[in-house]
């Protein structure tokens, strides 16, 4: 049975002090309790700004809002797409360190990465350049399961969540809840002590109908609906109060101008292949022999976009050195979507919403919040990093800081136990990490 927050925060500052073990010897008649180890239950909504949480006023984010803590914005990483950023929210990485560089890749030894293609979606390869909280769980003796986190159907570094599905974008919200509330139904020994849950119906109806449309608000209402589904299962289990929730999104949502597309193509002749990818944020690798035209043509300001060589890109972007990213990289400006012959030759429209714009653009802010038994409530933060996230989340599992790009003190208000306390206390009553890797 789960321990309240407030009396299994003092039963274990109580046993520190003391130097007390966590756990009496079986035979002494008053063995108390074991205090179980920590939930972190990781959510992400794709596509939700800060503001539209405001304006479209969710009563379930609302009160989870005012109940926890929550930063005034997220800034996502570059490019701000939706597998780089779940991505870096898991390793506290930017892409450019990760190496998952954006939805559509091109790598000489793997070949094509994107979201169709899910051969490569599962190929643990291109994700080797991190290691992913599900996989740090593990190798520290939690048990981890995921709902649809982008990278958690791939084994990395020898593992996989002990619980994945594979990818259905069709598996209705409320199967998605029951499914998380089925394993925190197991027995201890089997129930994951990190999950994630994702959610990309929001993000959707903002691409097909602009983020400010009457769809877009009735897909966050129907996300709402389920994390109130959500929250019932936990208090039926008497687990709410002893679950720490944290709440993400990737990036925000811009209205595109879809009467208005730029040409990459209009000074130069771009053959298929040589774009990487195109949209907002575009890659273009030149065949042998064409780098001087290309780079003559595209380098420097456009009308609506910019381009530069890869290793030249504005250093607030921390996106240049990774092998995987094209050697010219253009930039749409807000609301541009850039394009060329081929992709017009394909036919089909232009989303009226989109991101991967530049992500100091207030339009790309993204969302956090959090609330549990270890966070404080009403606790407002600054303006924090997608790479702030992962320190967070590996305090509140109780696992050793790791070196990444996040900054652990962006929100350490919000804690109610100190890093190392929180590392001590897990670290009183877990058992010692496995001396070799668990079978995946």
């Amino acid at each position: 049975m789960s321990v309240p927050a407030f009396r299994a925060t003092a039963f274990l500052l109580a046993l520190l002090l003391l130097g007390l073990p966590a756990r009496h010897p079986a035979a002494a008649p008053t063995a108390q309790p074991a205090v179980e180890r920590p939930t972190v239950l990781l959510i992400g909504i794709d596509g939700l700004h800060p503001e539209r949480l405001e304006r479209l006023a969710p009563p379930t984010l609302l009160r989870w809002r005012a109940e926890g803590a929550w930063a005034e914005w997220m800034t996502p990483a570059y490019p701000t797409l939706t597998f780089p950023n779940h991505y870096t929210l898991v390793t506290g990485l930017v892409p450019d360190r990760h190496g998952i560089v954006g939805n559509r890749m091109l790598d000489p030894e793997l070949g094509p990465f994107r979201l169709s293609l899910r051969a490569a979606v599962s190929d643990g390869r291109w994700y080797e350049g991190a290691e992913p909280l599900w996989v740090t769980a593990r190798r520290a003796g939690l048990r981890s399961a995921t709902l649809f986190w982008p990278g958690s159907e791939a084994r990395i570094r020898g593992l996989r969540p002990n619980d994945w599905l594979p990818y259905a974008g069709d598996m209705p919200h409320e199967a998605r809840v029951d499914r998380v509330l089925g394993w925190l139904d197991r027995k201890e020994s089997r129930r994951p002590h990190f999950i994630t849950l994702y959610f990309a119906a929001f993000d959707e109806a903002s691409h097909a109908h602009g983020p400010d449309s009457d769809e877009a608000a009735a897909a966050l209402a129907a996300i709402d609906a389920a994390l109130a589904r959500l929250e019932q299962g936990l208090r039926e289990r008497g687990l709410f109060d002893s679950v720490d929730i944290v709440l993400v999104s990737d990036h925000g949502m811009a209205e595109v101008d879809v009467a208005h597309p730029r040409r990459l193509d209009a000074r130069v002749m771009l053959h298929e292949d040589e774009v990487v990818t195109s949209g907002e944020v575009a890659g273009i690798a030149p065949r042998p022999g064409r780098e001087a035209e290309i780079e003559a043509a595209l380098l420097g300001r456009h009308e609506g976009f910019e381009c530069w060589r890869r290793e030249a890109l504005p250093p607030a972007w921390r996106f240049g050195r990774h092998p995987r990213i094209p050697p010219i990289v253009c930039q749409a400006d807000e609301g541009v979507h850039l394009t060329h012959a081929a992709r017009l030759a394909q036919g089909g429209s232009i989303s009226r919403g989109a991101h991967g714009y530049a992500p100091e653009l207030p339009s790309m802010r993204a969302v956090f919040l959090a609330r549990g038994p270890r966070i404080v409530p009403g606790t407002r933060l600054p303006p924090i990093h997608a790479t702030d996230v992962h320190p967070l989340l590996l305090t509140l599992l109780g696992l050793p800081p790791m070196v990444g790009d996040g900054d652990a003190a962006a929100t350490a208000a919000a804690l109610r136990l100190s890093p190392a306390a929180a590392q001590g206390a897990v670290a009183e009553r877990s058992p010692a990490p496995p001396a070799s890797p668990p079978s995946p």
